[in-house]
């Protein structure tokens, strides 16, 4: 049998994300093109039909995200692509999604707000929308990749998040991400893993769609499959009925949470350089870690101990690490496309001794080497 070999391409991020649902799976696009997420739309409308697929474009992100619930009920790996005023439209039915534990895949390639901002410029303005933006408690999955080949893995792990944890997964992408090109190899099936969710081990007659289990996660049958269940927005009970009993209100809402933040440290990764001996610390992530990454070296080639802090996953945010490591510093540095977001949570992990500075850009560009070296210099005066 001939040896399937690994196939190299010139891909963009969002070229990169397209291929990434494929792999994992994905059979159901529904969506709004809006710049600068546009391509991801487009090659789906392409692609997905010719794998007996199905891509659907309808009047705004509300709807469009709508048929893909409906679709990921029905039994499909389904996702959306968007942009932040588009993801703003959708925040209620991420929630609705939260609540249902539907599993979606939801990208968002960020720009410059507020309302329209700059469609066609870099921002990093989503972070706190992406954990805060449904009403009520909410626990989400936001993974944040800073490559095309990350905009890859990271897009079938996001499928395999949102069927394992019966949850919407936000990808936040950034317009340089999105849109620059770089090499990337794309292995032969099966080297990465695939997951899809569980099946109910129990007949219908005694199936519970919401059930209590430890790990807070109940087998979700597609529609269709012989499972009748209900499905609602309001807080319901373990059959999926709308209740207002305090003790099943109480339980399904530490569902949610318990099945997200039991498994935090396994859902959360972080990469880091340069940190062993570090007193100094940049945290940053996306696009802009790549920029951390090369003023790190060069600093350090002047014999500067300073490391470098990249959560991949936003949310949960990499606690147990960041605080490990936050603790040994003697100032941190969070740089940023927005006005000062993440450095709230580096703060809630910093001891109060250690300085936490905010490197902040937000005029449509990406910031350079020389801005962040110039704002650690004047930080340390």
């Amino acid at each position: 049998m001939k040896e399937k070999k690994n196939k190299e391409y010139l891909l963009q991020g969002n070229e990169a994300c397209v291929e990434g649902a494929l792999y994992a799976g994905c059979n159901f696009f529904g969506g709004y093109p809006i710049t600068p997420s546009t391509e991801i739309a487009e090659l789906l409308a392409q692609k997905l039909p010719k794998r007996g697929g199905v891509f659907i474009q309808m009047e705004d992100e509300i709807a469009g995200l709508a048929v893909v619930l409906g679709a990921s009920v029905a039994g499909a790996k389904a996702m959306t692509a968007t942009s932040g005023p588009g993801f703003s439209l959708m925040q209620e039915h991420i929630g609705y999604a939260y609540m249902t534990e539907i599993p979606a895949v939801i990208v968002n390639v960020m720009r410059g707000g507020p309302s329209t901002g700059l469609p066609t410029l870099p921002s990093q303005s989503d972070f706190m929308q992406a954990r805060y933006g449904i009403h009520g408690d909410y626990y989400p999955i936001v993974l944040v990749p800073a490559s095309v080949p990350e905009s890859f893995s990271f897009t079938v792990r996001a499928f395999n998040l949102a069927e394992t944890f019966l949850t919407p997964v936000v990808i936040l992408l950034d317009e340089i991400i999105g849109h620059m090109r770089e090499k990337i190899v794309i292995p032969p099936d099966p080297p990465i893993e695939v997951v899809s969710r569980q099946m109910p081990k129990v007949p219908p007659e005694w199936f519970y769609p919401y059930e209590l289990t430890p790990s807070g996660i109940s087998p979700r049958p597609p529609f269709g499959r012989g499972y009748r269940y209900n499905i609602t927005g309001l807080t319901h009970d373990i059959s999926g009925y709308p209740t207002s009993v305090p003790k099943e209100i109480r339980e399904k809402l530490d569902k949610l949470k318990r099945k997200i933040m039991n498994k935090a440290d396994e859902i959360s990764r972080y990469d880091t350089e340069f940190t062993e001996d570090a007193r100094e610390l940049i945290v940053a992530v996306g696009s802009v870690s790549r920029v951390c990454r090369f003023v790190v070296r060069e600093l350090r080639k002047k014999r500067k101990k300073i490391g470098l802090f990249r959560p991949q996953t936003l949310w949960p945010f990499p606690e147990k690490p960041a605080r490990e490591l936050f603790r040994r510093m003697r100032r941190i540095f969070v740089v940023e496309l927005n006005q000062g977001q993440i450095i709230r949570e580096v703060e809630r992990f910093a001891k109060s001794s250690v300085p936490v500075f905010g490197i902040n850009k937000y005029d449509g560009e990406l910031i350079t080497p020389e801005e962040i070296i110039d704002a650690i210099r004047e930080a340390e005066k």
